[in-house]
């Protein structure tokens, strides 16, 4: 590493011309909205900006304050975030609104920020930094890569993460970076995001590769280096989807905690290392619809499709629409079921 970080000035002015234009960053010069800043952030987690923007603008438009969203009955909140994916971040979303309601506004210290549901170090550090400039550096992926990069960090994640973090710190402690912590931060969540991306970094035209330890040992591309993962779990069952006289169709809701939690489901069996056995609820002429395989954070789900016609949904369930809010992993269900049937 070298004795000095990259200049800060230089990023920041490489910033204000080629900065990412995002609804929930403030325009040149502009005090950003903390509700905004949060509520982006935690969309953001595990989640990509292409996916997270239009969600970003429905949330808005329904609710457009914190106090909106924490007045807001739950199911509504969920059923807005349903495609998004990662559920125990919307029911945090709900319980973090109520509770910045409740204390009059979003802490502005990253103790009060962490303190909060569902806002951990690396949120309350971007919220610190960018809503109350509080002389923190956020690291995301994008950091976590510059940073590597920067640094020449050639231990391997995750046992490099101590050592990024110092990198990171080193790059924030310059009096620039200090003078505008949003700023700086943004200015290496759009460096990572673009120059420095994962894959044939742009070394030539970022603004620090005169001072880039892995550009000039020539291994800035392989970082940084991951440790070997292990092979994703998999895991089986079956769903059956019902649909009435009237057109609706059969759902339960999950338990409040775990995954999914508190989302609607189609009813079934549970998730298993092998598929289970699964009698049908009730008698009626069920199709087979096939199998929906989708991929969680920590395993394969590979859930087999039982679809048929009933006069009567049996009792427990809720007779919902066909287009009612549901996980991702039960839109696909619910639409494989319904194409077996029509």
């Amino acid at each position: 590493m070298n004795p000095a970080p990259p200049s800060a000035a230089a990023l920041l002015r490489w910033y204000a011309t080629h900065r990412r234009v995002l609804p929930w960053r403030a325009a040149d010069g502009g005090r950003p909205d903390p509700y905004h800043v949060w509520l982006s952030e935690i969309m953001l987690q595990q989640t990509v900006v292409a996916t997270v923007i239009p969600y970003f603008g429905r949330f808005i438009e329904r609710y457009p304050t914190v106090a909106d969203l924490a007045a807001a009955p739950d199911d509504d909140v969920l059923g807005l975030w349903a495609g998004l994916g990662y559920y125990a971040r919307a029911r945090n979303l709900i319980a973090c609104a109520r509770a910045v309601v409740a204390a009059g506004g979003f802490p502005a210290t990253i103790d009060g920020l962490r303190a909060l549901p569902g806002i951990g170090a690396y949120t309350a550090a971007a919220i610190g930094a960018i809503a109350f400039d509080l002389p923190v550096v956020p690291i995301d992926g994008n950091v976590e890569r510059v940073a590597a990069r920067i640094g020449a960090v050639t231990t391997a994640l995750p046992a490099a993460k101590a050592e990024i973090a110092r990198v990171a710190a080193w790059l924030g402690e310059q009096a620039a970076a200090r003078a505008a912590p949003g700023d700086f931060a943004q200015a290496l969540f759009d460096l990572g995001a673009s120059l420095c991306g994962p894959r044939a970094p742009s070394c030539l035209i970022c603004p620090w590769r005169g001072d880039c330890a892995g550009h000039a040992a020539g291994i800035a591309a392989n970082l940084p280096r991951k440790a070997a993962r292990a092979a994703r779990p998999v895991r089986f069952g079956t769903v059956f989807l019902m649909r009435d006289a009237d057109g609706a169709i059969g759902l339960r809701r999950r338990p409040p905690t775990g995954l999914l939690g508190g989302m609607m489901e189609l009813p079934g069996t549970t998730w298993a290392a092998a598929m289970p056995d699964a009698p049908p609820p009730v008698p009626a002429a069920w199709r087979d619809a096939g199998v929906v395989v989708h991929v969680f954070t920590h395993f394969e789900l590979r859930l087999r499709v039982m679809a048929a016609e009933v006069a009567v949904l049996p009792a427990g369930l809720i007779a919902a629409a066909v287009t009612a809010p549901v996980p991702s992993v039960m839109r696909k269900a619910v639409n494989l079921g319904l194409g077996a049937l029509d």
